[in-house]
């Protein structure tokens, strides 16, 4: 497991200096109206991508910019987020990460999120605890929404997804939380629940690599999570919610997304 560490480590700062490398000179593509790709996400994919197979070349990778993948539930997957935050990359806004996270027949078994431009390496190895730059870390102890500084994601689509969640955020607002917010980067938002900086976070519409990585530290941080729903999450999840523990049952009630379309 060490040198599945190491590899991550390796490639994410790679991918780091690649992605900054275009900062100046960015290409801008669209996957959708409002879903952006970038020269720097292939080509930190590319990186990453080339360390991985030249450790582990019988390893699979899931990749967020490959058209092919393989499985979740192979006996070893790497599932990579080259660049978690494009929106705010390819907008000069400095949040934005490399996800990596390995696992086996679908549990996770390390996760590594690399901040690029505050040089901040979150890691997490299954069984054996959650750091920050080495340094161990651990969620805050807030037991109350109105206490708490929770962070939330938009989907990109422009319907049901988008009023769920507004929806949700005033209900929040009308538990009087502390403070919202909306930061760019889904494995940092993990990531920042896992070192007390937020108290929960919760976003409806999430892919295994925006929270593959993440939901390891997070947990591994002491950190609960369930998935959008309100049901057991795992890396078939299409959303979640987390938070320290003492919030999470009162902060699941508030955000949980109903199958109607609707939270409840």
């Amino acid at each position: 497991m060490q040198q599945i560490v190491e590899t991550a480590m390796r490639a994410a700062r790679a991918a780091a200096g690649e992605m900054l490398s275009h900062w100046d000179h960015l290409n801008i593509d669209f996957k959708a109206i409002n879903d952006l790709v970038t020269q720097a996400d292939v080509a930190a994919e590319r990186i990453i991508k080339e360390h991985i197979e030249s450790a582990f070349p019988t390893h699979g990778i899931y990749a967020e910019e490959s058209l092919e993948r393989a499985s979740l539930f192979s006996d070893h997957v790497w599932i990579v987020d080259p660049l978690d935050g494009t929106t705010n990359f390819a907008n000069k806004i400095p949040h934005f990460s490399v996800s990596i996270a390995y696992a086996q027949k679908g549990e996770v078994q390390m996760g590594l999120v690399y901040d690029v431009v505050k040089d901040e390496m979150f890691h997490a190895i299954k069984g054996e605890g959650a750091f920050l730059n080495g340094a161990p870390i651990s969620v805050s102890n807030k037991a109350a929404v109105n206490q708490s500084i929770i962070c939330t994601g938009f989907a990109y689509e422009r319907g049901p997804l988008m009023r769920a969640t507004l929806a949700a955020v005033q209900r929040l607002f009308e538990a009087n939380m502390r403070g919202l917010r909306r930061l760019g980067s889904a494995a940092l938002d993990f990531c920042w629940v896992a070192c007390g900086r937020l108290d929960g976070y919760f976003e409806y519409s999430l892919k295994p690599w925006d929270f593959a990585a993440g939901a390891l530290i997070l947990t591994e941080a002491g950190g609960r999570i369930l998935s959008h729903t309100g049901t057991p999450f795992d890396l078939n999840a299409t959303g979640a919610i987390v938070s320290c523990p003492d919030l999470f049952d009162e902060f699941v009630e508030t955000v949980v997304f109903s199958s109607g379309g609707h939270t409840q």
